[in-house]
């Protein structure tokens, strides 16, 4: 079976212009500070990284050629000129993408506009989309659906922005007739840890992977023998490490709006794909449930009144 990493960096050596800035996002926070800064250089305009000589780089990241080197291999790139094109090609994808016009920034300014504003969010949110569905390994993906298919019940975890996450994924496998729990509260998600078996499935959920309020009850429950699946934006983190299956989502940070803010949009998507995938499996039956559900909701809906009804007086 092909390891994870081995996956990414297959598919980072074919089609580096579309993973380079997304795998330097990902690597972010394990990254030491020297290497940050590199990344940090790179990140605030990949074009003009694109055009610097690697010691041009490691004068502006104030740090050693070497430096720059390791950067590269912890990126999973194995010279700074294949660094270089696939910043280039990125930077020029940017720009394609945005109709030939300037890739607005990403850091929110004191005095932007608020039309300046608005165009940054939905930059960013739209290549945190592209850039997960770029990185997304629909081979883990298939394992998780297989897991959750088969689970006995569905026990989700997670913290702040990721427990909004973690409630939109189960209100949809509710919806399936599957059994769901979510649990936002380490105490309470230890407690459900303890009772799970070799034929449950836990998700955790968590922007950097290093949430202990996640992390720990995820442990739990290997240990218990549940089937563990990691949704993150870090794939080396320590709740990645931890799961069975890693699903990543790309996001990329602002200023105002932190990772796990943004990364929420991306994990989302990541939750539509995994319901999808789950009820595709089971269609006639999750037909069923779906409209049955719909019609609970719908018959409680107050009808109109003939002076609202269309044409009335």
């Amino acid at each position: 079976m092909t390891h994870p990493a081995e996956h990414r960096r297959s598919a980072a050596e074919e089609a580096p212009d579309l993973t380079a800035l997304a795998r330097i996002h990902s690597a972010l926070p394990s990254l030491p500070p020297s290497e940050r800064r590199v990344a940090d250089a790179v990140l605030s305009d990949p074009g003009k990284a694109a055009e610097l000589s690697i010691t041009a780089l490691a004068e502006r990241a104030e740090t050693s050629v070497a430096t720059v080197m390791r950067f590269c291999r912890a990126i999973e790139i194995t010279s700074y000129p294949q660094l270089r094109l696939a910043l280039a090609a990125s930077a020029a994808r940017d720009y394609a993408l945005g109709g030939g016009r300037p890739v607005p920034g990403t850091d929110i300014g004191a005095n932007d506009t608020l039309r300046e504003i608005t165009d940054k969010i939905i930059y960013s949110e739209v290549r945190a989309l592209e850039d997960t569905g770029a990185e997304l390994d629909v081979e883990a993906l298939g394992k998780a659906v297989d897991a959750v298919c088969r689970a006995r019940r569905i026990d989700i975890f997670g913290i702040g922005a990721s427990a909004f996450v973690g409630q939109d994924l189960h209100q949809k496998l509710h919806r399936l007739g599957r059994i769901v729990f979510t649990w936002a509260d380490r105490h309470a998600a230890l407690t459900a840890s303890a009772l799970l078996t070799a034929e449950d499935v836990v998700v955790g959920i968590s922007h950097s992977g290093e949430t202990e309020d996640t992390v720990e009850p995820l442990q739990a429950a290997a240990k218990r023998g549940a089937t563990t699946i990691a949704l993150t934006n870090v794939p080396d983190s320590t709740l990645a490490r931890t799961a069975d299956v890693v699903l990543v989502a790309c996001a990329r940070e602002t200023s105002l709006r932190s990772g796990a803010t943004v990364s929420r949009i991306a994990q989302l998507a990541l939750v539509d794909c995994l319901f999808v995938g789950v009820a595709q499996r089971s269609f006639a039956a999750t037909s069923a449930a779906l409209h049955e559900t719909h019609q609970a909701v719908q018959s409680r809906r107050r009808p109109k009144r003939k002076r609202d009804a269309p044409g009335a007086d």
